[in-house]
């Protein structure tokens, strides 16, 4: 049985028809077209958005060298010069706002060449999350979030960067585009139903453009080869840390056997090769461990 053969028996993969844009390795091969992701920022903002000159999927920013680098999902700029950056978020974290500030500083930074002193040639932003979950607890589907000033409310920063949240969870269709909504809900269910269910043109090119990755030869190879790589770097990862933690087990055991030998502790000692539990009281009666100490 070959590597593949072993992996495919151990664990079960889910095929790349059966993903949903949720996923990141869809989500970022369906974006590489320009047309799909002028098509997703215009549903996004309800106007049709600007031809996309540039982009990169998986684009990587670092504000110096010995700073923490981040990994951006889609990184786009239009013919306006206005930059998008979408990102797609399955799992709900503690450090979302937070995180979405440190992503807008990194845009800003790769945004001017060093020694540039006019700060007016920022490019406007947007900084976009979609999120298979309701962040804020609002049920809706966007939320916008701009600087503004706590004392006088209609006065705004106007800095020209914008954050966006869109929950495929939400609640208040009255409120958006019909076209948001059917998207939001394609997101998380792209089936050939779902996507039968919309009036929208974008979201039916958007499909088009779904099944035409999920029918690539090419793109299946990638994707194995993409999964299999993840799944030997968790299985390295994996034994390494079982193999650190023997390591660090055994080197307890020592000191437990040096500590009873010097107190003269025979029995103890033959009782605890024998017996696990007892084994653990003697570590934490001597503090050995860190769970001990």
């Amino acid at each position: 049985m070959n590597r593949q053969q072993n992996i495919t028996a151990d664990v079960s993969i889910v095929p790349l028809k059966e993903l949903n844009l949720t996923a990141r390795f869809l989500f970022d091969e369906v974006m590489e077209d320009p047309q799909t992701q002028q098509d997703v920022l215009s549903i996004i903002f309800g106007r049709e958005i600007p031809v996309i000159r540039s982009s990169a999927t998986e684009k990587e920013l670092r504000l110096s060298p010995l700073a923490r680098s981040v990994r951006m999902d889609l990184f786009s700029v239009d013919e306006d010069r206005i930059v998008y950056n979408t990102e797609m978020q399955v799992k709900r974290k503690t450090d979302l706002a937070k995180r979405s500030r440190y992503y807008q500083a990194l845009m800003d930074t790769s945004l001017l060449e060093p020694g540039m002193p006019d700060y007016n040639r920022l490019n406007r932003t947007y900084l976009i999350m979609i999120m298979t979950f309701d962040l804020f607890g609002y049920e809706k589907y966007q939320y916008t979030f701009l600087p503004r000033c706590e004392e006088v409310g209609e006065c705004r920063l106007e800095d020209g960067a914008t954050r966006i949240f869109l929950n495929t969870k939400g609640k208040n269709d009255s409120e958006v585009s019909r076209e948001l909504a059917d998207f939001l809900h394609y997101v998380e269910n792209t089936t050939d139903e779902e996507a039968a269910k919309t009036d929208s043109e974008r979201i039916r090119r958007i499909h088009e453009r779904v099944c035409k990755v999920r029918s690539s030869e090419e793109i299946g190879v990638k994707y194995m080869q993409a999964w299999e790589e993840r799944y030997f770097d968790k299985e390295e990862a994996r034994e390494e840390g079982l193999k650190e933690g023997r390591k660090e087990g055994q080197e307890e055991i020592n000191q437990l056997i040096a500590a009873l030998i010097r107190d003269n502790r025979t029995d103890d000692l033959l009782r605890s090769v024998a017996d696990r539990e007892y084994q653990k009281e003697l570590l934490k009666e001597y503090k050995i461990g860190r769970q001990n100490v």
